[in-house]
């Protein structure tokens, strides 16, 4: 148990300080208009760095028993704004993953692709998607809002974390919001499959297209476009895989009625792993973050130098 509890807060931290960095960067990036021309990738990622930032910083666990007793108001109330804020971040996690998929994919695809129209005013169109997914997430999981409760007397209750509760609803509604959760969440991860099957045929072409320049190339390179398509695919990938096994986990808690602690930290561990390990991806794909950390690493290197030098200097002289 404690070995779990040191895996999830080193997990929230690596994840917190990774975003933080990506966010900076492109807000940094976004501002250089004259220097840089922002990617229509940016804008999603910068969205996806926030969304994790956040549901890395809501994550109940994180929230120990001298914080929570910290904020002055009920502990209800608490567990309401925690609790949906999590939810909240968590769906746009899955729609932004998908967006940054269908960016991708329009950036890529040739003129006779169905979607390459939206490509000319791409940007425009992703700020509209924005209001949409943040829209729709916020009214979606409006409903935990009312069925959300600190701990109690009642036995009818449905733990979900270490101070919260789910209160019992009607069996039709709690039917309906279980299926329109569902087929959201269907429907993003069916359109990031289907993008992402289009990604694979792109590389596969691709590739097969590299292979004569290649072989006659004394250089071989990699085009940004391909290496974009295979950070997104990867990310997608992961991600697919993470919220299977977070499936499979909240299905048995939810038909044993009892959240066990170990399976809740496991779980926790689980449903952070994409919000960590995705900054460190695109981070680690980027160029122009790579050249920048180059650049300070042999600025910080020279500075040394120079101190030290300076310092031997003054220390011979003395």
């Amino acid at each position: 148990m404690l070995i779990l509890k040191n895996v999830y807060f080193f997990q929230i931290g690596i994840g917190i300080i990774a975003n933080a960095f990506l966010l900076v960067f492109h807000i940094y990036t976004s501002a250089q208009v004259h220097r840089y021309s922002p990617r229509p990738t940016d804008m999603t990622t910068c969205n996806l760095a926030f969304v994790h930032i956040v549901m890395l910083f809501t994550s109940l666990d994180i929230i120990s028993a001298e914080m929570f007793k910290l904020l002055d108001f009920p502990n209800g109330l608490k567990c309401k704004l925690l609790f949906y804020l999590s939810r909240v971040m968590r769906g746009l996690s899955i729609s932004t993953t998908c967006l940054l998929s269908i960016v991708q994919v329009i950036t890529i695809s040739p003129s006779s692709f169905c979607l390459s129209r939206f490509k000319c005013k791409l940007k425009k169109h992703v700020a509209i998607a924005f209001f949409c997914i943040w829209s729709l997430n916020l009214s979606s999981n409006s409903n935990m809002i009312i069925h959300i409760v600190a701990h109690s007397n009642r036995t009818n209750l449905l733990t979900v974390s270490k101070y919260c509760s789910v209160s019992s609803m009607n069996s039709v509604l709690t039917t309906l919001c279980f299926i329109l959760a569902l087929s959201q969440n269907v429907f993003f991860v069916g359109i990031m499959l289907f993008s992402s099957m289009y990604m694979v045929i792109f590389l596969c072409r691709h590739q097969r297209k590299s292979e004569y320049l290649h072989s006659i190339s004394t250089f071989p390179r990699i085009s940004p476009a391909k290496r974009a398509t295979r950070t997104v695919l990867v990310l997608v990938s992961f991600f697919v895989i993470m919220y299977c096994v977070d499936i499979i986990m909240s299905s048995f808690s939810i038909l044993s009625l009892k959240y066990e602690p170990i399976v809740l930290d496991i779980q926790k561990i689980v449903v952070n792993a994409y919000a960590t390990v995705s900054p460190l991806v695109l981070i680690s794909s980027d160029k122009r973050i790579i050249s920048a950390l180059q650049y300070t690493i042999d600025t910080i290197t020279i500075l040394h130098c120079i101190i030290s030098e300076s310092l031997q200097k003054c220390w011979i002289l003395s």
